[in-house]
Order: C-alpha cells, then structure tokens, then sequence
C-alpha cells in the first residue's frame, strides 16, 4: 500500500467516532485471531492503533470527562458483554452501545441529547456532570421503553430504524436498567466487594438487599442476580438463592420460583468457559487452562450435587453438554501431547542426524506447556470425565521422559562430535520437561549429569 493510500486510510479513521474506532478495532483484533484476511486487518489496526495512542497522549493534558455515550451508558457497566458469543439474561452487548446512542441523537431523544453534551461542556465530574447524566439517562430510558413498547404503532419498522436485531433485542433491557439505575446502585452498595463464601448469612443479606420491588420484575432480577454473581468468588454458587427460595434441591421446584433463572445464568456462564477453553486450547494458549479448569470443576460438581437435575431435563442436558465438550476437547489435546514429546526426545542414530540440525525452542516450550496442561488436567480428571487418559498419559510421559533423559545423557559420553550440539539440544529439552514432570530438584540433577558427561568426554578425548 502507497504512502499516500494510508495515509488518507488514516484521515479516515481519525474521522470516526472514539466509540467506532474502539468498535473496529475490536472486530479487526478477532479477526486476526481467525485468520481471516490477516493482512488488511493488520495494516488497518496498525494506523488505529496510531490514532489511539495519539489521543490518548492528548487526553494526559485534557482528561476524557465529556464523551456523553460513555457517560449514559456507565450504569450498563456490570453487564456488558464483550464477545461473540451468544449473551443471556442479565447481559448486554458492548456492541449494541454505539448504535443506540447514535439513534438517541438522531431521533429518539434529539432534544435531551443536545442539552446533555451542552451541559457537559461545563460541568465538572463531581458536580453538574453526574447530575446532567442521570436527567439524560431517564430521558433515554422513557425513549426507549416507549419505542419497545408492544402497542407502539408500526413497531418493527420504528424499530429498524435503531439497528440490526441483534441491537433491537438489547434494546427494552438497556431502557430497563437505565430506569432502574438507582435500584441497582442500592443492591451493590449492599454487597461487599467480594463474597468468599455464598453460606447461609450471606444468602440471607444478599436476600434482603434483593428486597427492592423494582428489581422483582422479570426483566430486572436477571441483572440482580447478574450483579451478585460478579461479587462471588465461585460464581456458580447463585444457584444457592434459587435453591433457598424454593426450600428445594429439586429442579422443578427450584424452576417454577423466579429465581430459577439464576440456575440458567451459571450453565451459561459455565458453557461460555467451556467454550473459551476450548478456543484457547486450539489456538495453543495454556495460560489460563487451569483457571478455567478450576471454574468447570468446581461448576459441574457445584450443579450435580446441590441441585437434584434429571437427565433428560433442559438444565441436565446442558449440563452433560458442558461435561461432555470439556471432555472431548481435553481428551483430544492430551492424547497427542505424547506424540509431540517423542518427536523432540527420540535417539536417533548418528547416521541420520544431518549436519547443523537444530531443535525448535518454541517448539521445546510448546511440549512443556502441554506437558503442564496433562498435570492440570489430573488435578480436576474426575468431575470432568477424563480421569483414566489423563492418569494413563500422565503416567507414560512420565517413563519415557525419565527414560530419554537417562539415555540422551548418556550418548553425550561417545559418538561423533558432528552430532554432539544435537544431542545437548536434546539434553536441554529433556531437563525441561523433567522439571515439569518431576519438579526443579530433578532437573538441577539431571543437569549436572549432563554436565559430568561432556566434561569426561572432552578429558578422554585430550587423554586420547
């Protein structure tokens, strides 16, 4: 691309709204994750990146206290969700922000939106400003519930005008929490910052704080229990206030109450672990496996023990569904951690070690990551179906390192001196692996083995 193509690229992004540009990059960010036309999406994030950082120096002298979207928008917070995956009660699209806003502007509330940005040109944050933001938040909540409204006449067609379905579903909640924006402040003063434990005293605060009539709507509880369930540190334990309010395990009973909803809530949030796990093993990212394997552990057994779900209900075949993907995609990557090992390990023959050949380090790492994976997995194997491979491929990783790493040592003592830098290669990703498998005080061990091994062949071979 031309210099002068990019930069009218670039005068065409600065162009754009803040809210836009965070939009695109965020789309060009997982589409680069994709693969999917990696070239383009690169050389466009790079100029938007640009811009960002441009005004983000700008805002160091001139603090970023007047974009009115994000001012309308802070009590949606809490709830938003960043991805593509499908979003539940309680839940809110990020994406749906922009499109909203700018019909608010354009038509839906045109008056109070100009006196919102007019009052912030001079308000402060602890004064005016806040007062400004709630006048406009109400102003866009009676907007919105009344173009949502089931008797607004030519309905659909209003309501195209917003956005696509999928802005148009988030519409009646954002307009709900808007309104109720005060209720939801209550409910999280109430709560502490973090909830270790969800027993019986806290079920009962968090109970009493739920004690606010505008927050018992169908609509509203969602985002209540929503709100709760961030404050958990096991956030699958909001099943606990269905199951009080029913006085039942039994998941009939616990359904027919209106906090039944709060048993689909953490399946989805469970579901939605179980896919970014999944996602994140395909693509080779180790680094939170075991956080997540934690949170599906203690999720499933969570669900399987203190609700008592039938088999061939919604609930308990969502449930199996979690247990079952989690399984299959751990048992896939484990069984061909092994293979991986092997390929790095196995003692070839002089003959067939090619002069200059190396051993990938990244791939070295990649193996131990596995490695690492196979070890957590054994740690929650059981709730999650994948007990015997795990202890099998545990087990052989386990007798072939030790194995390889005694042999490789030991061909470090004779052979040609063509292959020597390959064997020691060999040696070094050996030892990597023992730390793994057998902890750092083997390894310090079979280091020094290695050691004592090319220091004796080089004295036999002076003495020679």
């Amino acid at each position: 691309m031309s210099q002068k193509s990019t930069e009218r690229l670039r005068d065409y992004l600065a162009q754009l709204p803040p809210q836009s540009q965070a939009l695109l990059m965020r789309e060009l960010e997982r589409a680069v994750e994709r693969g999917d036309d990696v070239a383009v999406a690169n050389l466009v994030l790079e100029q938007l990146r640009k811009i960002v950082r441009g005004a983000e120096e700008d805002e160091q002298i001139q603090p970023r206290s007047d974009d009115p979207a994000r001012l309308l928008f802070r009590p949606l917070e809490p709830f938003l969700a960043e991805t593509n995956f499908p979003t539940r009660a309680g839940q809110i699209r990020r994406a749906s922000l922009l499109p909203i806003w700018q019909w608010l502007a354009r038509e839906g509330a045109p008056e109070a939106a100009r006196a919102f940005e007019a009052a912030l040109a001079a308000a402060t944050e602890s004064g005016p400003m806040e007062a400004a933001a709630r006048k406009f938040q109400l102003a866009a909540a009676d907007a919105i519930l009344k173009i949502a409204a089931p008797s607004q006449d030519d309905r659909q067609r209003a309501l195209s005008r917003v956005g696509p379905p999928n802005v148009v579903e988030d519409l009646l909640p954002i307009g709900l929490v808007l309104q109720a924006r005060e209720a939801l402040e209550t409910l999280g003063s109430r709560l502490p910052s973090q909830i270790r434990v969800f027993a019986d005293s806290q079920i009962a605060s968090a109970m009493e704080a739920l004690k606010l009539p505008s927050l018992q709507t169908p609509q509203l509880l969602p985002f209540a229990l929503s709100l709760i369930a961030q404050r958990l540190a096991a956030p699958w334990q909001i099943i606990r206030l269905a199951i009080k309010m029913a006085a039942s395990d039994d998941e009939l009973r616990v359904a027919a109450t209106p906090y039944g909803i709060a048993v689909t809530i953490a399946l989805h949030d469970l579901s939605f672990v179980a896919a970014c796990l999944r996602t994140d093993i395909r693509r080779g990212h180790f680094d939170y496996v075991g956080e997540q394997l934690k949170t599906l552990h203690d999720g499933v057994r969570g669900l399987r023990t203190e609700l008592d779900l039938r088999n061939d209900s919604t609930w308990g075949r969502q449930l199996t569904s979690v247990r079952a993907d989690t399984s299959n995609a751990l048992q896939s990557e484990i069984d061909s951690v092994p293979g991986r090992v092997r390929r790095i390990l196995r003692q070839r023959a002089d003959k067939d070690i090619t002069a200059g050949a190396k051993i990938d380090a990244t791939e070295v790492e990649d193996a131990a990551a596995l490695i690492d994976f196979v070890a957590v997995c054994r740690t929650y194997a059981s709730e999650l179906a994948i007990n015997e491979v795990t202890l099998r491929t545990f087990s052989d990783l386990q007798h072939y390192v030790e194995q390889s790493t005694e042999g490789l040592v030991q061909s470090l003592r004779g052979g040609d001196a063509r292959v020597r830098t390959f064997r020691q290669q060999q040696v070094k990703a050996a030892i990597r692996f023992c730390e793994v498998l057998f902890g750092h005080d083997y390894a310090s061990l079979m280091n020094r083995a290695a050691e004592n091994a090319v220091t004796g062949e080089r004295k036999s071979s002076r003495a020679g």
